[in-house]
C-alpha cells in the first residue's frame, strides 16, 4: 500500500542499500589489509588504501542519510531504537571515528615513514568492530525482544547478544569483506587482480554459507521474522538473492569482473529487502508497527518535499566523485613532504 510510512521505510531501506554497497566496500577494505597475505600484501594494502581514499568519507552521508530519515520520520521507533540499544550502537560510531582517525593518521605516516603498521591495523580492527556492531544492532529489532511496558522500552542490556545477532553481526562483516575485494577487481591488473578474485570468491562462499546458516538460527531466536522470511514475499527475495550471488560468483570466476561488481552489489540489495520484507509491516518485529511509529502526516509531506531537493543536489556530486576522482597517490607526494614544501 502506498501509504506515507510505507514510503518512508522504502527510504530507510534505500539508504541501507547505499549505504551497505557502497559504505560497506569501504569497510571491506579494512578487513581486507588486515587480511591481506602472500607476496603482494603490502600491493594490496596500498591499492585498498588508494581506491578508499577519495571516497572514505563521503559514504557516510547514507548512514547519516538514514539516521535522519528515521529520526524524522519514525520518532518513536529512533527513540526505541537508540534507547534499546546504546551499546552496539556507541560502539560503531567509535568504530567509525577510530576508523577515520587511523585512515588519515596513515596517509601522514606513510609520508613520514612513521607509525604505518599501528595505524594500518586500528584501521583494519574498527573496520572490523563496526560492520559486527551495526549488523547486530539491525538484526537485534528483528528478535521481538525489543519490549514497550506502558510505553516506555524494556529490555535487558544484553538482549541483543545472542545466536541470531551473532550471526547477524558477521553476515554484515562478511557483506563488507565480499563486496571489497571484488570492487577491487576493476581496478587492478595481473597477479593483483587475481588475489583480489580469489578474495571475493572466499568471501562469496562465507557470505553464503552464513546467510543459510541465519535462517534455521532465526527459526529459534526470531520465530516470527522467520515466518515472514520464509513467506511468499520473503521467499521471493531470498531466491532472488540467492541466484544473484551465484551470479555473481560464476561472473568472478570467468573474470567477468565489471558485471560481477554489479551482480555482487545486486546480492546485497536483494539480502537487505529480503530482512526489510520480512520485518514489513513493523519497525520493531512484533512490537511496533510502521503506522504506530511514524510521524504525523504533514511531517511526511514536507519530508518528501525536501527529499526531492535533496536527491537533485546528492545524486549528481556523488556521480561526479565516484566516475571522475580515481584516487590514485601523488608519487611526488611523500618526497615533497620529506624536504618540507608546502603542496595542497
Amino acid at each position: 500500500m502506498w501509504t506515507f510510512e510505507n514510503l518512508a521505510a522504502g527510504t530507510v531501506y534505500l539508504g541501507l542499500a547505499m549505504y551497505a554497497v557502497f559504505g560497506g566496500a569501504d569497510f571491506g577494505g579494512g578487513i581486507w589489509t588486515g587480511l591481506a597475505s602472500g607476496p603482494r600484501a603490502r600491493e594490496q594494502r596500498d591499492k585498498l588504501f588508494h581506491a578508499i581514499g577519495p571516497v572514505w568519507e563521503t559514504n557516510h552521508v547514507w548512514l547519516i542519510f538514514v539516521v535522519v530519515t528515521l529520526f524524522t520520520t519514525f520518532p518513536k521507533g529512533f527513540a526505541a531504537l537508540f534507547t534499546a540499544l546504546p551499546v552496539p550502537l556507541v560502539i560503531a560510531l567509535i568504530g567509525i571515528n577510530f576508523r577515520g582517525a587511523a585512515f588519515a593518521f596513515r596517509h601522514f605516516g606513510r609520508q613520514t615513514g612513521g607509525h604505518v603498521p599501528f595505524m594500518a591495523g586500528t584501521f583494519a580492527v574498527a573496520s572490523i568492530l563496526t560492520p559486527l556492531a551495526l549488523g547486530m544492532a539491525v538484526t537485534a529489532t528483528a528478535t521481538g525482544k525489543i519490549i514497550f511496558v506502558k510505553g516506555w522500552v524494556q529490555t535487558g542490556p544484553w538482549f541483543w547478544i545472542g545466536p541470531f545477532t551473532l550471526v547477524g553481526g558477521v553476515v554484515g562483516m562478511a557483506i563488507c569483506a565480499y563486496l571489497a575485494p571484488i570492487y577491487m577487481t576493476v581496478r587492478t591488473e595481473g597477479e593483483l587482480q587475481n588475489d583480489f578474485r580469489r578474495h571475493g570468491l572466499y568471501a562469496g562462499l562465507a557470505l553464503g554459507i552464513l546467510t543459510t546458516l541465519e535462517i534455521p538460527i532465526a527459526m529459534v531466536d526470531a520465530p516470527l521474522f522467520a515466518d515472514r522470511l520464509l513467506a511468499l514475499r520473503g521467499a521471493v527475495l531470498v531466491v532472488l538473492a540467492v541466484s544473484s550471488g551465484i551470479t555473481a560468483m560464476v561472473l568472478l570466476w570467468r573474470c567477468h569482473f565489471l558485471w560481477a561488481q554489479i551482480a555482487a552489489a545486486t546480492t546485497v540489495a536483494l539480502t537487505i529487502a529480503g530482512f526489510a520484507a520480512a520485518m514489513y509491516p513493523d519497525l520493531l518485529v512484533g512490537q511496533l508497527s510502521l503506522a504506530a511509529a511514524a510521524a504525523p502526516p504533514a511531517t511526511l509531506r514536507s519530508f518528501f518535499s525536501v527529499l526531492v531537493i535533496g536527491i537533485t543536489i546528492l545524486i549528481p556530486s556523488l556521480l561526479f566523485l565516484y566516475w571522475t576522482f580515481r584516487g590514485e597517490p601523488n608519487p611526488e607526494l611523500p618526497q615533497l613532504w620529506r624536504n618540507g614544501e608546502d603542496h595542497e
